[in-house]
């Protein structure tokens, strides 16, 4: 009997969490972590795996996406929809986590020792200004650009590639074939890539329960609680804007991201959740044309679950510290936070960064940070999650506006090209990739 991914996956959590409890428990803190160290390999790996086919299955879907678009004044139309929805969608984040720190307080009722004001944190707070954010999006380099997975810099450079590609006419036809051709390759590699998402679900979750065990989740209950029932809400508020745009069909699309949904929670990693997010999408009836062009851009204008972490962590650190903010300071603060975070998907440990530049604005103290440093990866995991959902609304939601959006592939007949000539198995069954995995690289 072969378990769905989805029931893989769930299991590789469960053994995760167990087997690093134990070593927490029965091992010194330096043989736990060095223990942890090892489990650590499974989720590198798997994440490097799906750093290496990132930027190639970007580009040539991307740029596969445009040219069926057929003209540059199309694919801009469907760019500003997109982003007249991303800033929709970041600004209603921004504000439901601040409605909520305001209203639960949750750094008022800490009741933990707080680091002192001159505590250093490590972090640079001033690495993302406006300034280095707009000359950040153009790419000095696209093999550096792909080098380092910059997915913005890459989304610039597809799209001056593709409008080349529109202006040659049949003249560029050789080499839309091409991309076309690399673009099955890609989605084949990814589906053995997909396989080994189960061991690194369990890695990354050993690894961080034997480090810190699971003591810190109940030091930090409220809090984390508190975090997490916001993030259900800002869900239902995702899923009510995409049930207002294509009716009943919003939760056959929630059903469909339960993979990649899992994938981006348990490893705390947009980028592992983008293939699978990218395949199911498809299936439920989004043009690759859009969905490519979508999800990329998504990585740095539409984090909901991250920009909602924002001001909800500011908060609370400020009322850890005692520091009142007015209403026009806060105002402020969300406008602040709105522009910083654009950068966030370019820069490890992004959210604690743009959350320590906004604390300087506010002379609230940067030592804050401690306070949640330490749960950060817990609350990572849920605030990757709501990424992943959000990405994927947003993608049917311009497909619907754009009036794209096929029927789901429930019916055998609206199978889209792309998952028909790959080989995929039939999208009634839990999990494309498995079959994928059984037949020939290339084999309808």
């Amino acid at each position: 009997m072969k378990f769905p991914l989805t029931i893989r996956i769930l299991i590789g959590m469960l053994l995760g969490i167990a087997v690093g409890y134990a070593c927490h428990t029965w091992l010194s803190a330096d043989d736990a972590a060095r223990a942890g160290g090892y489990f650590s390999l499974l989720a590198e790996l798997f994440l490097r795996l799906i750093k290496m086919i990132i930027a190639p299955l970007v580009f040539s879907t991307l740029v596969i996406g445009v040219t069926k678009i057929g003209n540059v004044r199309a694919a801009g139309r469907i760019g500003l929809r997109t982003l007249t929805w991303f800033l929709s969608a970041g600004l209603l984040s921004l504000v439901l986590g601040a409605c909520l720190a305001n209203w639960l307080k949750p750094g008022a009722a800490l009741g933990l020792p707080l680091p002192a004001a001159n505590v250093t944190t490590g972090l640079h707070a001033g690495g993302l200004s406006l300034n280095q954010f707009v000359v950040h999006l153009v790419p000095s380099s696209i093999v550096a650009a792909m080098s380092g997975n910059e997915i913005l810099q890459i989304v610039v450079f597809a799209a001056f590639f593709s409008a080349g590609l529109l202006a040659l006419g049949e003249k560029g036809e050789s080499i839309v074939r091409l991309l076309d051709q690399t673009s099955y390759v890609m989605l084949r590699v990814t589906s053995y890539v997909m396989a080994a998402a189960p061991f690194a679900v369990f890695g990354a979750l050993a690894n961080v329960v034997a480090t810190r065990g699971l003591s810190i989740l109940a030091t930090y209950g409220r809090f984390m609680g508190e975090f997490y029932g916001g993030l259900l809400l800002l869900w239902l508020m995702i899923v009510l804007a995409g049930g207002v745009m294509f009716g009943r069909r919003v939760f056959s699309l929630v059903s469909a991201m339960r993979v990649p949904m899992l994938l981006g929670f348990s490893t705390a990693s947009s980028e592992s959740a983008y293939p699978k997010t990218l395949e199911q999408l498809e299936r439920f009836g989004v043009p690759t044309r859009i969905a490519s062009f979508v999800l990329p851009v998504g990585y740095s204008f539409n984090l909901d679950g991250t920009m909602m972490y924002c001001t909800f962590a500011t908060l609370f650190i400020a009322q850890a510290y005692g520091v009142p903010l007015s209403f026009a300071e806060q105002l402020s603060m969300l406008a602040i936070l709105m522009l910083t975070s654009k950068g966030m998907a370019a820069v490890p440990r992004a959210s604690l960064v743009v959350i320590a530049t906004t604390l300087s604005q506010f002379n609230i103290p940067e030592a804050g940070l401690l306070l949640v440093m330490g749960v950060d990866h817990f609350l990572d995991m849920g605030r990757t999650a709501t990424n992943v959902l959000g990405n994927a609304v947003a993608s049917a939601a311009v497909a619907k506006w754009e009036g794209v959006l096929a029927p789901s592939t429930q019916d055998e007949a609206a199978l889209s090209p792309l998952v028909e000539r790959h080989g995929v198995q039939d999208p009634r069954e839990p999990d494309g990739f498995d079959l994928a995995l059984e037949g020939e690289p290339g084999r309808a």
